[in-house]
């Protein structure tokens, strides 16, 4: 199974691609503030140097986090996007081996199906007018 595997929970994003457990490609960037606009880019770039395409992908592992509001909801955006228009399974991981913990969920068969990010915190967004 051909496995995405994306982090955007800090300034420096992270995405890998797996066969299986066997990590194929890997790629890291400084996002900070053009990480929606630079995701999706990276990810057809990721593919693109070992020769595969998005209709190739058997799942997806995100990090959910704790991390930044906006880098983690973003990168649950396109995460669950792409899994639902490539109809594969999706799984939300944590920790320091987050990796390896999601790609065994998905080789269990596991599907969260939609995946939500986890702050630690409120966010802290400006309060609507009244």
């Amino acid at each position: 199974m051909l496995i995405l595997a994306l982090r955007t929970d800090r300034p420096k994003a992270e995405l890998a691609i797996f066969e299986d457990s066997h990590l194929l490609n890997k790629l890291a960037w400084l996002a900070e503030r053009k990480l929606a606009a630079t995701l999706n880019l990276k990810i057809d770039e990721l593919l693109a140097g070992r020769g595969k395409q998005l209709h190739l992908l058997g799942g997806i592992v995100y990090f959910f986090g704790p991390g930044s509001f906006t880098g983690l909801r973003i990168g649950a955006s396109v995460a669950n996007a792409l899994a639902y228009s490539q109809n594969i399974p999706i799984v939300s991981v944590t920790g320091l081996s987050w990796q390896q913990s999601g790609i065994a969920k998905l080789l269990e068969g596991k599907n969260d199906h939609l995946v939500m990010p986890y702050y630690d915190r409120r966010p802290a967004t400006t309060p609507p007018r009244r």
